[in-house]
């Protein structure tokens, strides 16, 4: 039976705390090497949040123009022709379509928000912070406690009515309507 569970688009303003510390290259390799079998899940290769996904480094938490890229060619150097994909995205005439295989660990946390209308951020925490509660995970090495990704949205995307779910707590789905385009009466 498949289960499916609407998660709620937050909306916020970008706080200066929030991913202020960058992943780099060298800092995540080292991590990884620490040998986590959940870290590894989380950031390995195919995963939407892996700095990896697109061919080179990138850091997931700087935000990427998804939407300009065509995913066949982004991930062809990823994923063989007989290959399951666990990231997809698409456009349709009326929606943007992310698909993404959530991460086993951390997989009900996962939060989607949108930043000033111009960035959807999917992220969650994957293991808890051993530090004060009042200290945001997010602020630090966020890698050691969560994980994110940060995609620029269209210019003609409409942010306001954007939907995101998660169906048998693996896929998720985030569909952002194209607006309308503005119809000059002749």
């Amino acid at each position: 039976m498949t289960s499916y569970k609407k998660i709620e688009v937050l909306l916020e303003d970008h706080s200066s705390q929030k991913w202020c510390l960058p992943l780099k290259e060298d800092v995540f390799t080292t991590f990884l090497e620490k040998g986590n079998p959940v870290a590894h899940k989380i950031f390995g290769e195919g995963s939407l949040f892996s700095p990896l996904l697109f061919g080179k480094f990138f850091d997931p938490s700087d935000a990427f123009p998804l939407w300009e890229f065509d995913a066949d060619v982004l991930l062809s150097n990823l994923y063989g022709s007989s290959e399951k994909r666990t990231v997809d995205w698409f456009q349709t005439d009326a929606d943007y379509v992310l698909k993404a295989e959530l991460p086993e660990s951390g997989k009900n946390s996962i939060q989607v928000c949108v930043e000033k209308g111009e960035v959807v951020e999917i992220s969650g925490q994957w293991r808890q912070q051993q530090e004060s509660r009042t200290k945001d995970w997010r602020g630090s090495n966020w890698w050691e406690h969560g994980y994110v990704r940060r995609i620029e949205l269209p210019d003609d995307a409409d942010w306001r009515n954007m939907e995101a779910c998660v169906t048998d707590d693996r896929l998720l789905e985030i569909r952002v309507p194209k607006s309308p385009v503005n119809c000059i009466p002749p």
